[in-house]
């Protein structure tokens, strides 16, 4: 078994040796993985503030902060889903840990979640909005969609190695988790009848929780977020044990 420091080391290597396959050879290299986000962010503005006003104030920034929570989960999902079945070499390898996977997919998507803050940072003081003293709690918002993203990332990755149509299948929920999630509209205009099921969704309240940290300078509830951290993280020591009694038979399915 590697220790803790054994893993962090292979993590973060792992971690570097993805982000450079993802980009050699490219002349902006990890700025295309602004580049996303910003084309998103650009067409959505402009249906939903000219062609289609949902009339939110600063709604480019309020699209922005939604936008960058989504990509880091639909990108992850999509990437760890087939982080075991796409590194048959490291799985052949004795004694390799095959958890470290699906954190190497989520890792990198979080780099790049990072790398855009510092472009919310900038629209929130060109807007007028500012920089509010909640944004201290920043932190423990990503530390608990990046449990929550891991807690599903096991179990599709597990999933994958003997069921190939695990990927498709993620495709086709991610299409309709988009539309469900307060991304380019908000909350508040959900039908009253309806707030109870769509609270359902754990990303509705890390989308809202990080626009009200960032931008109104209020507390989000945290009685949601605590149930989402707690069942996120029991999920996730589940997979772990489920992920290392499948990894007997990963190089046989392989």
């Amino acid at each position: 078994m590697l220790s803790n420091i054994l893993r962090r080391d292979l993590l973060r290597e792992l971690v570097a040796r993805d982000l450079k396959l993802r980009y050699r050879r490219s002349v902006l290299g990890i700025l295309w993985s602004l580049m996303n986000p910003l084309l998103q962010l650009v067409i959505l503005s402009l249906i939903f503030s000219f062609i289609l006003p949902l009339d939110i104030e600063n709604y480019t920034l309020f699209l922005f902060i939604g936008l960058l929570s989504w990509i880091w989960l639909s990108s992850s999902l999509t990437i760890a889903t087939s982080s075991i079945v796409d590194n048959r070499g490291l799985i052949r390898r004795p004694g390799f840990p095959s958890g470290i996977l699906p954190l190497v997919s989520i890792t990198s998507n979080l780099i790049h979640f990072l790398l855009s803050l510092p472009i919310v940072l900038i629209m929130l003081l060109l807007s007028g909005v500012g920089i509010k003293l909640t944004i201290i709690l920043l932190p423990a918002i990503i530390a608990l969609q990046y449990i929550f993203i891991l807690s599903i990332c096991i179990y599709l990755a597990v999933f994958q190695v003997t069921l190939r149509d695990t990927q498709h299948l993620v495709g086709v929920a991610l299409f309709f988790w988009f539309y469900l999630t307060p991304i380019f509209y908000s909350t508040a205009m959900i039908p009253e009848q309806y707030r109870m099921l769509y609270a359902l969704n754990p990303m509705v309240h890390i989308v809202d929780a990080y626009r009200a940290v960032l931008m109104y300078g209020e507390l989000p509830p945290v009685l949601p977020l605590l149930i989402i951290g707690v069942i996120s993280f029991l999920m996730m020591l589940i997979g772990y044990r489920l992920l290392r009694r499948a990894s007997d038979h990963f190089v046989e399915e392989l």
